[in-house]
């Protein structure tokens, strides 16, 4: 376990191996510490610096019932919709198929602070985020 989480080695590695799909008039598959040249050239599009990869589903990573997991996403759509904050929606699926796949959003120009606290708030062991480098990053929260 890593000594400043109290999430489990097999989740962070689960978490790592996860493919993070990005919809929209720009279909992308992002993957922890590789840079995407697409995500870089969708930041440009909308003038951003950043972004994050979200979900509310599943909170602390407790498998929920698909109409649980639609009202947190709902209220996350809500929420970003209040906050004015561009999205694009996605899904998050390791290829094992083990763990259903989560909708997501990718949320443009959210800064780790922002996207930090948001994931919190939904509860969440971790976000992706990406910096300029267009580099996805797993950011854990607990």
């Amino acid at each position: 376990m890593d000594a400043h989480s109290s999430i489990s080695t097999s989740t962070i590695r689960a978490y790592e191996e996860t493919e993070y799909r990005v919809f929209g008039n720009m279909p992308m598959t992002l993957r922890i510490g590789i840079r995407h040249a697409l995500l870089a050239c969708l930041h440009l599009e909308h003038n951003v610096e950043c972004s994050a990869f979200v979900t509310a589903a599943n909170p602390l990573g407790i498998l929920n019932s698909d109409a649980e997991n639609a009202r947190y996403q709902t209220a996350l759509s809500e929420e970003l919709t209040h906050k004015g904050l561009r999205s694009i929606s996605g899904v998050g699926q390791h290829p094992s198929g083990q763990w259903p796949g989560e909708p997501s959003f990718l949320i443009l120009g959210l800064s780790l602070e922002a996207a930090s606290q948001l994931g919190v708030q939904y509860k969440q062991n971790a976000i992706v985020w990406c910096g300029n480098d267009a580099t996805p990053q797993l950011i854990l929260l607990r």
